[in-house]
């Protein structure tokens, strides 16, 4: 959902990437669903493996503990933003997490266009 925000509202402002400590996962068939309810089609997505960050400026994690699932060289880059996973709850709990992570994007934007202007 972040990497599909991040490219939409983003664009020309913020260079997206997602990724994780796996790969080769697909993406959540209620995820798309709650993303297509939005207008962003993130159907050819999926996860992948990042074994280094850094290209990364910044790098936000949705929840989980920093320290076991990311390189100690990298925890001065990390941004925990805390969000439940909606994963085999109902689709109004994604609903939530999608809104929560556009507010989120929406926020990184507009610091970002604030830093380059």
């Amino acid at each position: 959902m972040a990497e599909g925000f991040g490219r939409s509202l983003g664009k020309g402002i913020i260079t997206v990437r997602s990724g994780g400590t796996e790969e080769g996962h697909e993406v959540d068939p209620l995820v798309i669903e709650v993303m297509h309810e939005v207008g962003i089609d993130i159907s050819n997505l999926e996860s992948k493996k990042v074994d280094s960050w850094d290209w990364a400026d910044r790098l936000f994690i949705m929840g989980f503990d920093a320290e076991e699932s990311c390189p100690v060289s990298y925890l001065h880059k990390l941004e925990n933003w805390d969000l439940d996973n909606p994963k085999g709850k109902h689709i109004e709990e994604y609903r939530k997490v999608r809104d929560l992570i556009k507010e989120k994007i929406e926020i990184l934007v507009e610091q970002e266009r604030k830093v380059s202007s």
